[in-house]
């Protein structure tokens, strides 16, 4: 485990490379077998009929629950399946320990639609502050990354955020309805508005992956659940962007956050969208 003679940036210096690994080898044994070749007994709803789990979540969750744990002896895993198992294990997000926090397969919807829209998500975490993340899209066999205070990469290729392009209409990727409350849909009714093109939110994992490469302005998130969120946030902070709630502060992983919140390419435009979604409510 990580203690005193040992700091997480040092620790990630020594096996980033094994994380990478650990995804694409979760994805090639578990996810990417049933990609497109879904039996009907291989896909069940937890809450409803837009929340869908699949064999190759819970599988490859397992799997990156055993390999991400043996790299670093002491860290917990903080994953999706896991905690709609068991919610009490999401408390280990706030503990002392570093956690990784796993979405194995981000954009189910998509993964049963057989879209290529979808991702892994990992994150290192330790008492709240974001140390790494990975997005592995392994259907388009793209892998993005970041280190805190190391940068953003897509490929090995640095990814800058970059202020929108003037005079053009921001988009901005919101929440799908069944997952918000009516204040929240008040709020983001304030998005309706000369100037913003708002759409429906696909892989949260791959809409964060857009504002870190430029091609998205903004999201517009209403829940909190980390696994959707760890990854990306580090990722769109590395490449220049910024992420706010709709109290002015930036959304924690720990929880806690008044919603819903944005996470935009630059500061200028996470202010805007959130002073919009403030005058909605």
């Amino acid at each position: 485990m990580i203690d005193d003679t040992e700091t997480i940036d040092e620790f990630l210096a020594r096996h980033s490379a094994d994380v990478e690994e650990a995804l694409r080898k979760a994805a090639a044994a578990e996810i990417m077998p049933r990609f497109r070749q879904l039996a009907a007994h291989e896909v069940d709803q937890k809450s409803g009929p837009h929340d869908l789990v699949t064999d190759a979540d819970r599988l490859a969750e397992q799997h990156l629950t055993e390999a991400l744990g043996a790299l670093l002896p002491g860290s917990v895993v903080v994953g999706e399946e896991a905690v709609h198992a068991n919610p009490a294990s999401y408390e280990a997000i706030r503990g002392d320990a570093p956690v990784w926090i796993v979405d194995p397969v981000d954009g189910t919807r998509q993964f049963v639609r057989g879209e290529d829209g979808f991702s892994t998500l990992v994150a290192l975490a330790r008492g709240g502050v974001l140390h790494a993340s990975w997005i592995y899209a392994p259907a388009r066999d793209q892998l993005a990354t970041a280190v805190r205070g190391q940068g953003a990469f897509l490929d090995g290729e640095r990814l800058f955020a970059g202020p929108p392009e003037p005079g053009r209409d921001l988009e901005v990727a919101t929440s799908h309805p069944d997952y918000t409350t009516d204040e929240q849909k008040r709020a983001l009714l304030g998005l309706w508005t000369d100037g913003i093109a708002p759409r429906a939110c696909g892989s949260a994992g791959l809409e964060y992956l857009a504002i870190a490469r430029g091609r998205l302005d903004a999201t517009a998130f209403s829940w909190e659940a980390a696994w959707d969120h760890a990854a990306g946030l580090l990722l769109v902070e590395e490449a220049g962007g910024a992420h706010l709630t709709i109290t002015g502060e930036p959304f924690r992983v720990t929880g806690g956050n008044t919603l819903p919140f944005t996470t935009a390419r630059d500061a200028a435009t996470a202010r805007r969208i959130m002073g919009l979604l403030a005058g909605g409510v």
